[in-house]
């Protein structure tokens, strides 16, 4: 209990250094305050003068009111004063504006002026003046337009005070017109009155609900200030709990928008809460943290949404359940003021209100199941459009017809329109395969001229993100349609799917209108994309090149000749099925074979290139031999354990050699029975069906086994037996894991890409990586776990350069099976690890503590490698290709910024970089780009070897046979891992080495810091780099292209 007490108070002082962080310092606020004071006086002695309509031609002509008489003699304000956040004592950094009401006088206005956006049009013209007079001001530095909630017809103004406020950066004023009793309400009764006169249908004049909300918004913002201030006031929790709910919802870039949250908002939801309209949820005695879960809860789960919320007391409620239930009728939410005239919310759509209640329930998952009650995944951690949705889609519209048919103002706005369009559309192509489809169009410029009217607006694309509801249902190749004898909805079909739509008759003899999207097992997961791309393209008479959808974009490191090699893996199961079978029919070897498990990742699904069949490799029945094979086969580990037996040895290596006798003995039968096996007393291998499978016998009792330390036999033949039980387990577990979240193995295969790209595979290995991506699929807070390549690729690259490896053990439980004995033997193993930390910052191992439920002390993969320095430079290569995959995903390629640079490696981070001849490596196929050539003194320059090759001709004249071509397939051999093994022993204390073990031409070199080396060696003459360079030249000899020394070592 006493420990509990202990965990909420640790969080909550978390939490109120978090509010501390975002709130500006007092000395800042006060700063603000004066600055604003100025801005008013300012606005308060702006003189009487002619407002006309040529001060803002551009956006009196887009309202359709060239021909209106809008001239009027402006007047001061009768009130110019503070709201917002800033009145509230909420303000949130980096969002720092401060809000100025200015109070519109009644004399520059009719009683008329509420129709035909002529009320819109005098507003800004107000604004106008302002504009002119402040920039006149040496007061102030600037002065810029934006708009209210991105809507066009509602312009406000951005003003820059002349000095800065060292706490508050880019700090502006933002002044919105209020119309404070200016029209009579009942004219702008949204569910009846139609004030804008084009908006009609078949000649009926429509209701303009949107309209007459946005002019009811400003007639009532002061009272709702007025409201909002007084219930914050003298409340701190309140006011803490306000700049959490922004920093939270600021992190959500998708639900933050004109159309779903804002701070405004956020203080009506608040207050709703604390009055007992809205049950008085939220008390005085509450904590900031209780009123955040509170909020979330209601956010998440109320049933209150759905019959409206009214902020007035129940006591002098002056709405009635009629004008509420019409209200629902027309807007997607309602939230109404204290007035009981305006909703709030009716910006707000369907669609964000169905995320922002996901994000709300997500969020209530942290606060229950994350460390620190989910501090970071909260509130530190950003959800952005890429990383969130599993599809993301950009439209280009600008100039499209179907925008330029519509007027840029009517009821609702043009741009807001097209995004309920483009929402129906999407839905009703994609039915059931997506769970969210979220679309977004900020349509205001950064840099808006007023003159110019809307011209510049919508010229950002538009933003769609979808989130798939299950692979099995986005991979479908036929989605089925209406019965033809119901005729209305089968024409109905047809129109919506023009050329798509087939008539097919189904096994089960059903005949039904369909549409069909035929593609190759490894390309399912692009079937939304052309789903997509042709409803848009046909209902929105779109080009091709107008739709940009991230979906397949990083594909091409995984493809060989236009193949993803994956769609080959049915045969490489059979394959090892095979072979499976018939070690555990042997029965002429003293023990039987009792379990057989594959150990390769190509099995598990997250090999890059997973083993194509080879030629060669089909025992004594050959397939028909093509003219050219690969000179190089890889062999594939098979773990076999045998029956029991009391007569193994207890010697070590006793033991090992009877191992070694076995699997003689298994390859001799294996021979027997038509397999090609290639044996010796250290490895067995045994090729059918296309591959090559390298046999391995696992013993139990090799765990338990234990020599003198001395021993350097007994510590391999130790490691042999252990390595093998971790391998195994390792491979269960990420097999179960797949098959849970199909996606997680081509994730894993591009995560394994890009560190291979940035030569890391040296560092660190492929098991260590898939247990990081594992993570973000079991712990995938604050997201859903992904669905897709492109978004899970970018989690990882996030997940690298963000977790903190110092001071954190990450824990991957794949079955969810640990209790808390478990997670506090894995802390204890962590903290023993980082006892050295006070004593050495530098060197701790392991640096990536990961564990997991075979390996709690994070022994099998990290120990060594990586170290805390290689560690930190993954995650800054990491933290800088996530960048730029963001930017891609948002913005596209721009300029030399392509989705190749991701793969990308610059070899001026190396002290000297060897490249190697491309036509002499094992897999030439698998290399992404040539090695740029790095910017230094060329030491070495090698000629190619003529002794190997890495294809070897098939045809008759070539090879005499079968046997003759086999005897030059080399089994498990790749020349550039051996010219490393020879590296590292002749240079172990030289310099590090950096390559990449998936089509790598190129291995850096990073100089030994001499301050590790022993003082025997410091006193030693140093050799000369080029010399140095010159020997690994040598040692390469046939396989280096070149060596380069780019930095001399420092002494």
């Amino acid at each position: 209990m006493a420990t509990s007490a202990a965990s909420e108070y640790s969080i909550d002082r978390k939490l109120s250094a978090l509010v501390e962080q975002a709130r500006p310092s007092a000395a800042a606020m006060r700063a603000a305050a004066e600055a604003v004071d100025a801005v008013a006086e300012l606005i308060k002695w702006v003189p009487q003068q002619q407002a006309t309509p040529e001060a803002a031609r551009g956006f009196v002509r887009d309202l359709g009111l060239e021909s209106e008489k809008l001239s009027f003699t402006f007047r001061p304000p009768e009130v110019v004063r503070l709201a917002g956040s800033h009145a509230a004592g909420a303000v949130a950094r980096p969002d720092v504006a401060a809000d100025l009401l200015v109070r519109l006088p009644k004399e520059c206005f009719h009683e008329k002026d509420f129709l035909n956006h002529r009320y819109h049009a005098k507003r800004c013209l107000y604004l106008c003046v302002i504009e002119k007079n402040l920039r006149c001001s040496k007061f102030i530095c600037k002065v810029s337009w934006s708009t209210l909630q991105d809507e066009a017809r509602k312009p406000v103004l951005h003003v820059y005070p002349a000095t800065e406020i060292a706490d508050l950066p880019g700090f502006y004023v933002r002044i919105i017109p209020t119309a404070d009793s200016l029209f009579n309400v009942s004219k702008l009764n949204v569910s009846t009155r139609n004030n804008v006169r084009a908006y009609t249908k078949d000649g009926v004049n429509l209701p303009t609900p949107k309209y007459n909300c946005s002019i009811l918004e400003d007639m009532f913002l002061e009272e709702n200030a007025d409201f909002m201030s007084s219930t914050f006031a003298n409340w701190k929790a309140l006011q803490e709990a306000l700049v959490l709910v922004k920093v939270w919802a600021r992190q959500r870039t998708s639900i933050y928008t004109h159309d779903c949250l804002n701070g405004y908002l956020i203080s009506a939801i608040l207050v709703f809460l604390t009055v007992d309209s809205g049950g008085s949820m939220i008390t005085r005695s509450m904590t900031t943290r209780q009123i955040f879960r509170v909020l979330m809860n209601f956010l998440a789960t109320s049933k209150v949404w759905a019959k409206g919320l009214v902020i007035q007391s129940m006591k002098k409620r002056t709405i009635t359940k009629e004008d509420i239930a019409t209200c629902l009728k027309t807007f997607d939410v309602a939230v109404f003021d204290i007035s009981g005239h305006v909703n709030l919310a009716f910006r707000m759509t369907k669609s964000a209100f169905l995320e922002l209640q996901d994000e709300a329930a997500c969020a209530l998952s942290c606060l229950d199941k994350c460390r620190d009650g989910g501090l970071e995944e909260l509130f530190m951690t950003k959800v952005d459009f890429g990383a969130k949705f599993d599809s993301c889609l950009r439209v280009n519209l600008k100039g499209n017809s179907k925008v330029t048919a519509l007027s840029y103002c009517v009821d609702d706005e043009s741009w807001r329109i097209l995004e309920k369009d483009v929402q129906s559309l999407l839905q009703r192509g994609l039915t059931d395969r997506t769970k969210m489809i979220r679309v977004l169009w900020r349509s205001t410029p950064s840099e808006w001229k007023i003159v110019e009217g809307f011209s510049e607006f919508g010229s950002s694309p538009l933003l769609v993100g979808m989130m798939v509801s299950s692979l099995e249902k986005s991979f479908r190749l036929v989605d089925i349609g209406p019965n033809p004898e119901n005729r209305v909805e089968a024409i109905k079909f047809r129109k919506f799917w023009g050329e798509k739509a087939e008539l097919r008759r189904f096994k089960d003899g059903n005949i039904a209108e369909s549409t069909v999207w035929d593609c190759q097992s490894w390309e399912k997961h692009t079937i939304i994309r052309r789903i997509a791309d042709y409803v848009l393209m046909k209902h929105l008479s779109l080009q091709k090149d107008d739709l940009i959808h991230v979906v397949d974009q990083l594909d091409f490191c995984l493809l060989v000749d236009g193949q993803d090699p994956v769609s080959s893996s049915g045969a490489l199961l059979e394959a090892f099925d095979t072979i499976s079978k018939q070690l555990r029919l042997l029965d002429d070897i003293p023990l039987k074979i009792s379990t057989v498990q594959p150990l390769d990742s190509a099995f598990r699904h997250t090999s890059v290139f997973p083993p194509e069949p080879h030629p060669l490799a089909y025992g004594r029945n050959s397939q028909r031999l093509p003219k050219f094979a690969t000179t190089c086969i890889r062999s594939l580990e098979v773990m076999i354990q045998l029956e029991g037996s009391g007569n193994w040895p207890l010697d070590p290596v006793a033991m090992e050699k009877t191992k070694a006798a076995f699997l003689l003995k298994i390859g001799e039968s294996l021979e027997d029975r038509g397999m090609f096996v290639s044996a010796s007393e250290d490895e067995v291998n045994v090729l059918t069906s296309g591959y090559s499978f390298l046999l391995k016998i696992f013993h139990e009792r090799g765990l338990a086994l234990q020599k003198p330390v001395g021993d350097d036999k007994t510590q391999s033949a130790l490691s042999e037996d252990k390595m093998l039980f971790q391998r195994s387990q390792h491979s269960s577990m990420i097999n179960g894991l797949h098959g849970r979240y199909q996606v997680y193995g081509p994730v894993v295969r591009l995560a394994k890409r890009w560190i291979s790209a940035h030569l890391f595979s040296s560092f660190i290995s492929e098991e260590a990586v898939e247990l990081v991506v594992a993570y973000i699929f079991l712990k995938p807070f604050p997201f859903h776990a992904p669905s897709s390549r492109v978004a899970g690729f970018l989690r990882f690259l996030r997940l690298l350069s963000s977790f903190d490896w110092t001071f954190s053990p990450m824990v991957i439980d794949i079955n969810n099976d640990f209790n808390l004995k478990d997670e506090k033997e894995i802390n204890d193993n962590f903290m023993l690890s980082r006892k050295s930390y006070e004593q050495n910052p530098h060197d701790i191992e392991p640096a990536m503590f990961l564990a997991t439920s075979y390996d709690k002390a994070s022994e099998a993969w990290t120990k060594q490698s990586p170290s805390k320095s290689v560690l930190k430079r993954i995650a800054a290569y990491a933290k800088s290709s996530a960048e730029l995959l963001s930017n891609l995903i948002l913005h596209g390629q721009s300029g030399e910024y392509t989705w190749e640079c991701l793969f990308r490696t610059p070899m001026s981070n190396y002290d000297a970089v060897i490249l190697l001849h491309q036509e002499k490596l094992c897999c030439p196929h698998q290399v992404l780009f040539p090695a740029e050539t790095p910017d230094g003194k060329l030491v070495v320059w090698g000629k190619p070897s003529k002794d190997f090759r890495p294809y070897m001709p098939l045809n008759k004249g070539a090879v005499k046979g079968l046997h003759d071509a086999r005897d030059k397939l080399l089994v498990n051999f790749d020349p550039t891992t051996y010219f490393l093994r020879d590296l590292k022993c002749a240079f172990s204390k030289t310099f590090k080495l950096w390559y990449g073990s998936i089509g790598g031409d190129a291995v850096g070199l990073t100089w030994a810091n001499p301050k590790k080396r022993g003082r025997e060696e410091a006193d030693e003459i140093a050799p000369e780099p080029a010399s140095i360079l010159k020997e690994v030249g040598d040692v390469g000899k046939g396989l280096v292209r070149g060596v380069y020394l780019v930095k001399a070592p420092k002494l």
